[in-house]
């Protein structure tokens, strides 16, 4: 699997970007899609995730704000990111893994890919205050 994002770039405080990610060489009809970040000195963390039956999870701090989709027809998943802060500053990652775990707790089920998923190469986003 190939992955490729896009739709980064460089905003202020407030504004808006969405994010792109086109999938190509699938070799399995199902996948965990997850979207993830990461700022200079801090490790990856999980944005969202998308499971086949379209279950999605958010981090606490991008509920309300992000918003993580498929579209099907074009092999892409996107991440809307609205009323952006300089906390979102980060290189963004995709990732696809046919054999992600699930987690279930009082509010629902998700998936989330892991470390040795199929990852894209990242965008890059920067906030300005």
């Amino acid at each position: 699997v190939q992955l490729v994002e896009s739709g980064g770039g460089s905003v202020q405080a407030g504004g808006s970007l969405r994010l792109s990610c086109v999938a190509s060489g699938y070799t399995y009809s199902r996948y965990c899609w997850g979207w993830f970040r990461q700022a200079p000195g801090k490790e990856r963390d999980r944005v969202a995730t998308i499971d086949i039956n379209g279950r999605t999870r958010y981090a606490d701090s991008v509920k309300g704000r992000f918003t993580i989709a498929q579209d099907n027809a074009k092999n892409t998943l996107i991440l809307q990111m609205n009323s952006l802060n300089a906390e979102d500053t980060a290189m963004y990652y995709c990732a696809a893994d046919p054999l992600a775990p699930t987690y279930c707790s009082s509010s629902g089920c998700y998936c989330s890919p892991r470390q040795d998923s199929y990852w894209g190469q990242g965008t890059q986003v920067t906030v300005s205050s």
